[in-house]
Formats: structure tokens, C-alpha cells, sequence
């Protein structure tokens, strides 16, 4: 397994305030960026052999293990590749899409799944060409259950129809039963681990519960801190399949 490295970035738990850093798109001649494409076609590279690979789930074992910048960018990075594509930001408990691409909350996911609202009049542009985003509107007391309604088997086939590939940002699998009530909708799933961070009891028993649900995982990405003090980013991502 490869491994990516880059220096001295913001701290997860700033992520939900502030939003990801978006470094293909702010710097996409960076080292970084070039990884994040390779991170695209390994993903590629192993949905090979499905029916389709459309919609793909980003997850983690645990919280702050870097989910979210992997998810961004690597939907970014599809869309410089000039592919039509969404992204949904499921994780409606720490929601960061409108943070990370400067739109509002207001309506999202929640209230599509909650309301009669429709999805092409609550998605919205952003400022990366080819690509959209699904905030997680407000935040509802029943997340999993919504994500596991009727009204969520419809849109995702909306999106479907819709896009060439839809990023789903959801919550860590050991967390809450969100991702896991997905996984039949789904057509592979990323992993983020952080290596010293990420507990290998968590990301067994998250690969396991992966496996229960007869979804594919297109591989896991490892993220790497970095104690150097140079200037730039702090991260570092490696990518091969879970044995």
C-alpha cells in the first residue's frame, strides 16, 4: 500500500465550522491533488468488475478520521475528470457541506426526506464546475430512519438518473446506524482510517458490518500525521483493499 504525505493541516474538529480544504481545487498542480487522483482511479480500478459504480460511499470507523476531506476532494477530483457529479452530505448529526462549499443549510437532505420538497429545487451549484452538492439541511431527531425511508430508495434513483457519480458523505459506521441502513442503495464504500488514531478492533468490526450488507469495499484510505513543521498541509493518504 502506497503512502501520501503532506504537512501541518487544520485539525479535523475544525472541519464541521470551517469546511474542508479543498486542495484540488485551490491547488490542484499539488502533490496532494495528483494523490487524490490516483485515489480516483484506484476506486475506479476496483468497481471494475461491478454492474456499476455510481453511487459511492465515503465512511470511517471513528469520528475524525478524515472522512470528509477524503470525500470532497476525491468528488472534485471527478469532476475535473469532467464527470457529472453530487455531492451528498449524509451525515445530517455533524453536517459540514455548506461550510466547505460556502452555500446555505437551510434545505438539504433532511428536508427532502422529511417533506415534500424536490430534490432538483433543493440541490445546489458550487463553485466547482461539474459539480453539485446536497447539504444535509437542518438537523432532524430521526436521521437513520430517514436515510432508511422509502423516500430515500427514491431519491437516490433520482440521483441516479441524474449524475454520472454521487459521493456520499456518511457518518462513521461504529458510531450510528446510518451508513449501515444504506448499504443496500449503494454501490461501493471507501473507508478513511487514521493510522496511530483509527482503533484496528473498530476498522475490523467496520469492515465486518461492511461485509454483512454484501457491499463492495473499493478499498480504504489511510491518513497519516505528519510531525514535520514545514509549511502546507499536515495529512498523509495511503489506498489499498482491506484484506
Amino acid at each position: 500500500m502506497g503512502l501520501f504525505r503532506k504537512r501541518n493541516a487544520n485539525n479535523d474538529t475544525e472541519t464541521q465550522d470551517k469546511g474542508a480544504r479543498l486542495v484540488t481545487f485551490v491547488e490542484p498542480r499539488h502533490v496532494i491533488s495528483e494523490q487524490f487522483r490516483t485515489l480516483r482511479t484506484n476506486i475506479e480500478f476496483a468497481g471494475a468488475a461491478l454492474e456499476r459504480l455510481q453511487v459511492i460511499m465515503f465512511t470511517s470507523a471513528e469520528i475524525s478520521d478524515g472522512k470528509t476531506t477524503v470525500s470532497t476532494n476525491t468528488a472534485v477530483a471527478w469532476a475535473q475528470n469532467g464527470k457529472s457529479v453530487l455531492y451528498v452530505d449524509a451525515d445530517m448529526r455533524r453536517p459540514t457541506a455548506q461550510a466547505t462549499f460556502k452555500t446555505n443549510n437551510m434545505h438539504g437532505l433532511s428536508t427532502i426526506l422529511a417533506s415534500a420538497e424536490q430534490p432538483k429545487d433543493v440541490v445546489q451549484q458550487t463553485f466547482v464546475p461539474n459539480l453539485e452538492v446536497l447539504t444535509a439541511g437542518p438537523t432532524p431527531p430521526n436521521p437513520a430512519e430517514l436515510l432508511n425511508s422509502k423516500r430515500m430508495t427514491a431519491l437516490i434513483e433520482w440521483m441516479r438518473n441524474n449524475y454520472d457519480i454521487i459521493v456520499l458523505d456518511v457518518p462513521p459506521i461504529m458510531a450510528v446506524s446510518d451508513a449501515q441502513v444504506l448499504l443496500p442503495q449503494i454501490d461501493g464504500v471507501v473507508v478513511v482510517t487514521m493510522i496511530g488514531k483509527t482503533m484496528k478492533s473498530s476498522l475490523k468490526r467496520t469492515v465486518e458490518m461492511i461485509r454483512l450488507g454484501e457491499t463492495k469495499i473499493l478499498g480504504v484510505v489511510e491518513r497519516v500525521k505528519d510531525s514535520g513543521k514545514d509549511a502546507g498541509y499536515g495529512y498523509g493518504y495511503g489506498y489499498g483493499e482491506q484484506s
